[in-house]
Parts: structure tokens; C-alpha cells; sequence
């Protein structure tokens, strides 16, 4: 086992996102953000390369994170949500302050949060991969899915047919830091990738 630092784990989900995309589904510069249980990171980029990452950064927002620091109530009340909000919006402050979004053209969001609002918001009646890698949701309609999410009650979130039993009690959070991130950016939605960290290791170890 090797432990990634902060630096190596930014560039292995940049490859791995970035290069498991079909040319053309985001331009450049973009910015990548793996949103996890605990954390987010933020990469951005010029180009497909590793060496054309520009800066990185990681804050302590993610969907379990805001799920259990704020969320409590089934559902979300509305000051819980605001209390999210808000803690999110100044994690985002400092995080911009490190990567910069001015003049970004593109957007890529990684892991589950991103890709069950995706499916959701795309109609999906199962879980398809396929149909979510490179999927294009815009900014409205990652909106209407998280409000929707943060009324429902944890049986109505379970009884979504896209809806993975690990996730129905935090998708909640992690659509609400979606949804803050997207907000905050010159570009009007987020491209889905089903490829990340791990696939970015595999290329490394492929051309290493």
C-alpha cells in the first residue's frame, strides 16, 4: 500500500476524469472537483495532461461531512439547510481563493454525489453507468434535483429507483455542496465522469 499526499491524489483524479472523458465533452481551462464523504478537492487545468494542472486544493466539505454536522431532521428543516449552506459557501470562499474559476470553461464533478443527481435529473429508471459518464446536467436542474432531495424523507429518497443504499441518507449534502460549487462558476453545468482517482492510478502505473 502507498499513501497518496494531497498533490499526487489532485493529479490522479484529474487523469483519471479528465482522460476518461470523450474529447470535446468539456473545454479548457476546467475545473475538476471530486466530491467525497469528507472532503472536496479542486483541480484545474489547461489541457488533458497532468503537467497542465494549474493548481489544486482540498476543503473539509463533503456529503457526509454536511449530513452530519448540519442535515439531522428527516427531512432537512429549513434553517439545518441554511446552517449548511452558509458553512459550505465559506469553505468555497477559501477554496477559490486557492483555485481560481475566473475564465473556466468547463466543469467535470466526480464520485456519487454528482453522478446520482445526474441520474436523477436525467430520468434514469435504473442505475446506468454508461448513460452518466459524460452526461451533461445544467445548473437549473441540478438545482431543482436538490431542492427536491432536501424535502424528501429518508423512505422517499430510498425508494428512487437510481438511488444506491449507502448514499440515501447523505445524497442530501452532496447535492447541496454541488449545487453551492456550480453556483459559484462562469459556466452553466457540470459534466458527469464515472472515472476518477482510481482510473487516474491506472494510467500513471500504465505510463510509469
Amino acid at each position: 500500500p502507498e499513501v497518496s499526499d494531497g498533490l499526487a491524489e489532485a493529479r490522479l483524479s484529474y487523469a483519471g476524469a479528465v482522460r476518461g472523458l470523450p474529447d470535446g465533452v468539456s473545454d479548457f481551462p476546467v475545473l475538476v472537483a471530486d466530491i467525497g464523504g469528507g472532503s472536496t478537492e479542486f483541480i484545474r487545468g489547461s489541457g488533458p495532461r497532468v503537467d497542465l494542472i494549474e493548481s489544486s486544493t482540498s476543503i473539509d466539505i463533503g456529503c457526509v461531512r454536511m449530513t452530519e454536522r448540519c442535515l439531522h431532521s428527516d427531512p432537512p428543516t429549513g434553517d439545518e439547510i441554511r446552517d449548511a449552506t452558509g458553512v459550505v459557501n465559506a469553505e468555497l470562499d477559501r477554496a477559490f481563493r486557492d483555485v481560481s474559476v475566473d475564465s473556466v470553461r468547463g466543469f467535470i464533478g466526480l464520485a456519487g454525489s454528482v453522478t446520482t443527481v445526474a441520474a436523477i435529473a436525467h430520468g434514469l429508471t435504473f442505475y446506468d453507468a454508461q448513460q452518466i459518464h459524460g452526461s451533461v446536467t445544467t445548473r437549473d436542474q441540478v438545482g431543482e434535483v436538490t431542492d427536491s432531495l432536501l424535502r424528501m424523507s429518508r423512505t422517499q429518497r430510498a425508494a428512487l429507483p437510481v438511488m444506491h443504499p449507502g448514499r440515501v441518507d447523505v445524497i442530501g449534502g452532496g447535492a447541496l455542496v454541488l449545487r453551492q460549487i456550480l453556483g459559484r462558476l462562469p459556466v452553466s453545468c457540470v459534466v458527469a465522469s464515472e472515472t476518477d482517482i482510481l482510473d487516474g492510478i491506472v494510467y500513471s502505473l500504465a505510463v510509469g
